[in-house]
């Protein structure tokens, strides 16, 4: 919704659910952009939503999501909370009929978001998911040249999130199981990158992959390597790590005509990426890669304010629930292909699959 006096677009008000680390950088963002603000904040732990209140300024503060809506009518609802909360709290707001910024992972399940999609459906609001890598320039102007005959037909992609997390790390409860976080870094960590990928690449389908605990005290993997077979008929790697302790976060794209690669670890600009033409496809190339979208760095700024740039015009704000399912798909797939040895093809897993409830499914080989 967007209030509007005479032919002046009045501020976005927007209310915070969960005031932890990553509530931060939404304020940060809400507030550097300008474009909306923060009337409202809700949390469990009183302590944490008066630090947060405090800090950014939040006029009114309440206990839990029940008592934010039945006071508040926001524009936007950002969940900032820990994943097991996410589908019954989306719910809750859509009901209402507002819409829904969620953090990742949105879900732990496909069950899940296709009961956030009924509620979606039921309220007459958006559920938007918070993959914030689809939005810096370098992404929008590749997602602009995939089919351009000046880069050809893409033929591989790598897509590797190597990341490291130290033990203490899990010993925050709702971290390492995939009761309450949905799974380990496949889940939590790598799904930043390989949305990206998706977002670039498109349709995937097929998957084989194999998940494995190496070194941390977590009840999920804490390493998942898989090969996906994209419609285009591309095939890549994507790999999500949290044992690599020199950290990176790289992609790959290899088209006919040109390597197109992303190096960066947690955010990136237009200086992290590097184009490579083949030999006597330089001029070609090079003039392709130098029309398109610069300047934005991905970050959670470029991504709200796409999002306000939707619901100012009306649109559904990205990463919609369509867009949001075919990322889930692919996690859930790389779990039932890791945890059953089978080769998974996208849409086979429905209400009749343990993976369609639960991404580990009947249960983790370690379990």
């Amino acid at each position: 919704m967007i209030r509007k006096v005479g032919r002046v677009a009045r501020t976005f008000e927007s209310a915070i659910v969960g005031t932890g680390v990553i509530a931060g950088f939404h304020a940060a963002s809400i507030e550097r952009l300008g474009r909306s603000r923060i009337v409202a904040a809700a949390d469990v732990d009183a302590g944490a939503l008066e630090a947060f209140g405090e800090k950014w300024s939040v006029p009114r503060r309440y206990p839990d999501l029940d008592a934010l809506l039945a006071a508040e009518s926001p524009d936007l609802v950002h969940l900032c909370t820990p994943p097991a909360l996410h589908a019954p709290q989306a719910v809750a707001v859509l009901r209402r009929g507002f819409s829904v910024l969620c953090e990742k992972p949105p879900v732990r399940s496909l069950a899940e978001l296709d009961t956030i999609e009924s509620a979606a459906s039921a309220g007459g609001a958006h559920f938007a998911t918070v993959f914030q890598h689809r939005f810096g320039s370098g992404a929008a102007r590749l997602r602009g040249l995939v089919g351009d005959p000046r880069l050809g037909r893409p033929a591989a992609v790598v897509c590797h999130t190597l990341w490291f997390r130290p033990d203490d790390y899990f010993a925050v409860p709702w971290r390492g199981g995939f009761d309450v976080e949905g799974g380990g870094p496949t889940m939590g960590h790598g799904i930043h990158q390989f949305d990206l990928l998706l977002s670039i690449m498109g349709e995937w389908r097929e998957v084989v992959a194999v998940a494995v605990r190496q070194a941390k005290p977590t009840r999920t993997e804490d390493l998942s390597c898989a090969l996906v077979t994209f419609a285009n008929g591309a095939v890549g790697t994507v790999v999500n790590s949290l044992v690599s302790p020199r950290e990176a976060s790289y992609l790959r794209f290899d088209f006919e005509h040109a390597t197109v690669e992303l190096d960066h670890v947690y955010g990136y600009g237009d200086e992290d990426w590097t184009v490579t033409p083949a030999p006597g496809h330089e001029g070609p190339v090079g003039e392709a890669w130098a029309v398109g979208p610069a300047g934005v760095r991905s970050g959670h700024d470029a991504q709200l304010a796409a999002v306000l740039d939707a619901l100012s015009a009306g649109m559904p704000p990205p990463v919609p629930l369509a867009d949001t399912r075919r990322t889930v798909e692919l996690i859930a797939a790389i779990y039932a292909s890791a945890f059953t040895g089978r080769r998974i093809t996208r849409g086979e897993l429905g209400p009749d699959s343990p993976f369609y409830h639960r991404m580990d499914g009947t249960g983790a080989p370690w379990a």
